[in-house]
């Protein structure tokens, strides 16, 4: 195993970093390496940019417009990304949907959808969560009833991410209810703007519109807009949670948040000293960027296995967990490092151009509004309980 980049790939990462250098918007980049507000423009706009340099894709293959890269050097140009200040990716058309309808789309589907999603000029958002369905997908309810050309659905779906800008959403149905539960599910492409679709703003605990619940009532999807076979969604299902899970530790994002966090360190005081220099917080610190190394190496020999064509075993789900329980800790630690000003929560002030009163250090603004924000980390995309579960089954044979 040799977990060191050939000489290709650092040539590859200097090209990436010397192209978002160039072409990364100064205005967005303010806003993601200051934890302020992104808008639906400000990603689309940075997808566009990509785009035009052919790398809008960046797992995709060549014959569907993407690079062809292999999974090293989508890793190398994440990490870039994030330590430029780039926002993310928008994964849900381009990493979800996206592959599943390359694997098992029909010709047409990937015809009319795919050039969209890739130019961002279509906004996608996921329909898998429920009320009653959240780690166990199988227990999906809202119905798909067949009537002729078209499937009535009737449903709702909730923890919907970013769907208040979406103009699609791919939804996990229940076709046949009296099947085993997952061989009764079918995966649907639904147009937002069908009649009797309602999205709901849920306002989370930093008071931020992220998420949404989505009400169908009545809605007609025309069956062409269905993937692959009646009944077998749980199988694409299970496709498209693998994608969602490459690269969910988040390692790129957290070294960018970790010298983020050494720099206000350095400019807060205690006893008149650099906070930094604080025997008792630096090695809090240390702690910190002493299990992202170790992450990091575990994530290389994920890459490594990958290159070797040999499936990742449970090392998914340790970097799932440990990788979010760093992003955690980071913004835990910014909220101290900044003492009382970290108790603010204004989201007016974390609107880039504010010009209101100044409560505290500019970079204390956001700090308390992303620490709360991260604490879903280690719910989504499968919680770490789960993950848990899953590595005491492979690992442990429990």
């Amino acid at each position: 195993m040799d977990l060191n980049f050939t000489p290709e790939e650092l040539a590859f990462r200097q090209e990436v970093r010397e192209f978002v250098a160039q072409s990364l918007p100064a205005d967005i980049q303010h806003k993601v390496l200051n934890g302020l507000v992104l808008h639906s423009d400000d990603y689309v706009r940075w997808q566009k940019i990509l785009h035009a340099k052919g790398w809008g894709g960046t797992g995709w293959k060549k014959e569907f417009g993407g690079p062809g890269w292999s999974t090293t050097q989508q890793y190398i140009f994440e990490e870039e990304l994030a330590a430029a200040g780039a926002p993310r990716m928008v994964p849900f058309g381009l990493k979800m949907v996206a592959p599943v309808i390359m694997q098992y789309g029909s010709p047409a589907q990937q015809e009319r959808f795919l050039p969209k999603i890739l130019a961002a000029d279509e906004w996608w958002c996921q329909g898998y969560s429920e009320p009653g369905s959240g780690s166990d997908l199988a227990s999906v309810k809202m119905r798909a009833v067949r009537d002729g050309d078209f499937y009535i659905c009737n449903g709702q779906k909730t923890w919907t991410t970013l769907g208040q800008y979406a103009d699609w959403i791919f939804c996990l149905v229940r076709t046949d209810p009296e099947a085993k539960a997952q061989r009764g599910i079918s995966f649907l492409l639904i147009d937002m703007k069908s009649p009797g679709i309602t999205v709901r703003p849920i306002i989370t605990m930093d008071g931020a519109h992220e998420v949404n619940e989505v009400w169908f009532e009545d809605v007609r999807v025309p069956v062409e807009n269905r993937v692959g076979e009646e009944n077998a969604g749980w199988t694409y299902a299970k496709f498209l949670l693998g994608h969602e899970r490459t690269n969910i530790a988040g390692i790129g994002i957290a070294k960018r948040e970790l010298a983020r966090l050494k720099r206000i360190a350095s400019l807060e005081t205690k006893n008149g000293k650099p906070l930094l220099k604080d025997p008792m917080f630096a090695s809090r610190v240390a702690q910190v960027e002493i299990d992202l190394t170790a992450l990091e190496i575990t994530n290389l020999r994920v890459l490594s296995a990958e290159a070797a064509h040999r499936a990742p075993g449970p090392e998914a789900s340790i970097l799932k967990i440990k990788g979010t329980e760093i992003q955690q800790a980071i913004t835990e630690l910014l909220v101290q490092a900044v003492g009382p000003y970290g108790l603010q929560l204004r989201r007016e002030a974390m609107a880039a151009g504010y010009q209101g009163d100044a409560v505290g250090p500019f970079y204390s603004v956001p700090l308390a509004a992303n620490y709360l924000n991260m604490r879903k980390l280690s719910i989504y995309g499968g919680s770490n309980e789960i993950q848990k579960n899953i590595i005491s089954q492979m690992i442990l044979g429990l």
